[in-house]
Order: C-alpha cells, then structure tokens, then sequence
C-alpha cells in the first residue's frame, strides 16, 4: 500500500511548477550557471597552438583521451579555462573521505556534526588547490613536450598554472552554488552538462562512420539497442528498494493515549548512487593525464602503466571493477547510509524492527541486510559501467563510449527530478495550508455576520 507521500507525489501536477516562484527562481539560477561552465570550457587558455592539439585529441579520442574529454565537457580537447574540469575536486574529496575513516583526529571532526563538516569541506578545498597545481603544472610540460604550444617556457608554464587552478575551484564554487540555492547535486550536474553536450557530436560521427561504411549497419543497431536496454535497466535499478519494516509502539501525552504505527525504511539496491563510478574513473585518470600529453616521451613506468591499464586492457577492466566495487561499499557505509546513526535515530524516535532488540543489535541486523544489497548493487554498477567498455573495444566505435557516461545522465536526470518533485510537494503543502487559514477567516467572518443583535 502506498503511503501517504507517494499518494501526494502521484497526484502532483506540474501545472503547479509555473506559479511556485521560488522554484522558478532556482531552475533559472541552475542554469544560468551552467551556462557559464559551457562557456568557460570554449576560453583557451593562451599560448595553445589549436590545430596541433585538436590533431592530437583527434587521434587520442577513442582512448583515454575521450574519457578526460567527456568529464570535462570538452574543455581539455579545446584546452580551454575549465581543462581540469572537476576531477581535482573530486579526487581530493576521495583522499579526505579516505583519511578521515583511518585517521582519529578527522575521525572526531566527523562527529562534531555541522562545525566538523565545515573543517573537512575546507580541507577538501585545500587539498584540491594542490591536486590542481600538480595536474596543471603536469599538463603544461606535456603540452611543451608534445609540441602544442606557441612560445614554450616558464612564463607559458606559470600562466597555464595559474590560469587552470583559477578554473578549477571556480568550477568547484559554482558546483557549491549550485547545491545550495539551484536544483539538484552542482558538481554531478557539471559532470552531467559536460557528457550531454558532448553526446550530439559524437552521435553525428558515429553515423558519418556508418555511412562512410567503416562501421556495418548491424553494429549501429546493436549499439542503439544496447543503450536503450542499458538505460532501461539503470532505471530500473535506482528504482528498486529493499523495505525494512519498522514498528512505532502505542504512547500516551498527557491525557491522550496514541495508538502505535507501522512505516518502511527503504534501502536503495544502489545507495552511493553514481559516486562509486566517478571516483574510479577519477582513479584511473590520475596516472594517465601526464602520459597520454606526453607521447612517445614518457617514461618506462609510465608507458608500461598505458600498456596495460589502457580502456579495454583485461588490467584495466579488473581495476576499474574492484574500484566501483569497493567505492560501493565504502561511500555507503561512510556517507549515504550509516547504520549505526539510522539505529540510534530509530531508537531516540522509539521506533524498532520486529524480533529486533534496539540499538547495537538493529544496527548490526541492518549492517547485515544493507551489505547484502550492495552486492547486487555493486554488481549492477560494475557491470553496466563495464559492458560499454569491452563492447567499445570489440567493435572499434570511433568515440568513447562507456557505461559510466550513461550512468551519470541517468542518475542526475532522476535525481534532479526527484528534487524537483519535493519542491513542488513543498509548495503544495504551503498551498493547501495558505487556503485553509483564508477559509478559516471567511468561516469567522460569516458567522460574525450573521450574529443577530445582543440583547440588552
């Protein structure tokens, strides 16, 4: 039986969406942002010599170079402003997030509660200061190194530097912004405008191979296909819950006796969501952003590194499972859904699980039932993110097409959607109780009315 909010969320019309002013308010906000992102992604950075590089991004778009290209929305094939996108900061968000569940000191901030996280978001920001400085100055001595750019030297290094970091944590601030006073997650809506506007071209050549018959008509079929099953199915998945029956005991106030209730607590089959993904395609692109700008001329560590953790290598493909595996777990135990904190909060509301004992014992029974789901869970990320891959390789599509990509668009979209559906249910609610007040007042004023004169 459904509850009383999804009752509300099928009955909610969207008609509403034009007269609830706040919500306007933050869906134009949200996107006057993104614009911004697209259009700092078309400003190069100066010094670049544009036919060289695009030569270059051209030959390296169906490796590694069309995963960089698609996370930072194009900006890396054009070089421009914004050509680190946001894996810095997601990159430093895994280093923290790693060292705060190890470390005692970062292990307290955790537990201090808002003042705590306030301190780890700054050491995330921080941290992504320095990750940033360390890919820019990277990335400059691969584009001297590989001949793509015009005056080469340490006042092209210093400017590409300086000019990058600038880019990077503006991005980071526009995600926050975002957050806070747009729509939906900032950072994975920049990751999500990047890949959408990279899909029409990619689109276009992949039917030009079609037509120029470097590609058969089956494989596009199968690759159509394939996508829509894929997205059916990521559907499908972030759909599914596990329901955790909870029992809510008869209690009495002051005079009153309540009768006790029954709710659900529903456990998402994939809690952590598209993070997983994300943070191992961080992983992997850390070793390869120097190499893959560098050519012929890197060095033996690194050419055996390309060798054998390339896009479609049986290496890289274990890693990049083992990683979405363990950032499954990890992010859902650490973030998306600590159990001891559910117990305790279940346990101060006085509610508990059937046959359960409050408390240690509820936490360690949904310890039991969430690590069961995420095996199915982590399965389901690793397969849909890897199945593109080997199947890219096999064919030779001439893009880079992988699982993550769609991943991420499906999940942000039904994210985004999802918040949008709350606004609006937030606006219903303040509705309904703005008509009652105004139909409380006109009831008070009738019978005031209607009042026949006191008698003396």
């Amino acid at each position: 039986m459904a509850s009383a909010a999804e009752q509300m969320a099928s009955n909610l019309s969207w008609a509403t969406l034009g007269k609830a002013k706040e919500l306007r308010q933050r869906i134009f906000f949200t996107i006057g942002l993104l614009m911004i992102y697209r259009l700092g992604t078309f400003i190069p950075v100066p010094g670049i010599d544009a036919g060289a590089l695009r030569d270059f991004m051209d030959q390296a778009q169906t490796g590694i170079g069309g995963i960089l290209s698609m996370f930072t929305g194009g900006a890396l094939k054009r070089m421009g402003v914004f050509a680190l996108g946001i894996m810095p900061y997601i990159s430093a968000s895994i280093i923290i997030q790693l060292v705060a569940t190890m470390w005692e000191p970062w292990k307290q901030l955790k537990k201090e509660g808002e003042a705590g996280r306030k301190k780890i978001n700054q050491y995330t920001r921080y941290g992504t200061v320095i990750l940033a400085a360390g890919q820019a100055f990277a990335l400059a001595n691969s584009l001297q190194a590989g001949n793509l750019v015009h005056n080469p030297g340490p006042f092209f290094i210093a400017s590409t530097v300086i000019t990058i970091i600038g880019g990077t944590m503006f991005l980071m601030w526009l995600g926050e912004q975002i957050t806070s006073r747009g729509i939906g997650n900032g950072i994975s809506l920049i990751i999500f405008v990047g890949i959408v506007a990279e899909i029409p071209a990619a689109v276009a050549q992949f039917l030009a191979q079609g037509r120029s018959g470097a590609i058969s008509p089956a494989v596009i079929i199968g690759v159509l296909v394939m996508v829509a099953v894929v997205i059916a199915f990521v559907v499908f998945m972030e759909r599914a819950l596990r329901k955790i029956h909870i029992q809510y005991p008869r209690r009495q106030v002051g005079m009153k006796i309540y009768d006790g209730g029954s709710s659900h607590l529903p456990i998402k089959v994939n809690p952590a969501g598209v993070i997983p993904a994300i943070f191992a395609s961080a992983l992997l692109l850390l070793p390869t952003t120097l190499s893959t700008f560098s050519g012929g001329q890197s060095g033996p560590v690194m050419s055996t590194i390309l060798a054998y953790f390339g896009p479609g290598q049986p290496l890289y493909l274990l890693f990049y499972a083992a990683m979405i595996i363990f950032f499954t777990f990890f992010y859902t135990h650490e973030v998306a859904f600590k159990t001891e904190e559910v117990a305790d909060n279940l346990k101060n509301q006085n509610g508990f699980v059937p046959g359960i004992r409050p408390g240690k014992k509820t936490a360690e029974y949904f310890d039991y039932v969430v690590n069961r789901v995420l095996v199915l869970g982590a399965i389901y990320l690793a397969a849909v993110c890897l199945l593109p891959e080997i199947l890219r390789s096999q064919f030779a599509i001439p893009f880079y097409f992988g699982g993550t990509s769609v991943l991420i668009v499906v999940s942000v979209t039904m994210d985004t959607i999802n918040q949008l559906q709350s606004h609006l249910l937030a606006y219903q609610y303040e509705g309904l109780i703005e008509r009652s007040q105004l139909r409380g007042k006109r009831s008070s004023k009738s019978k005031t009315a209607r009042k026949g004169p006191a008698r003396r």
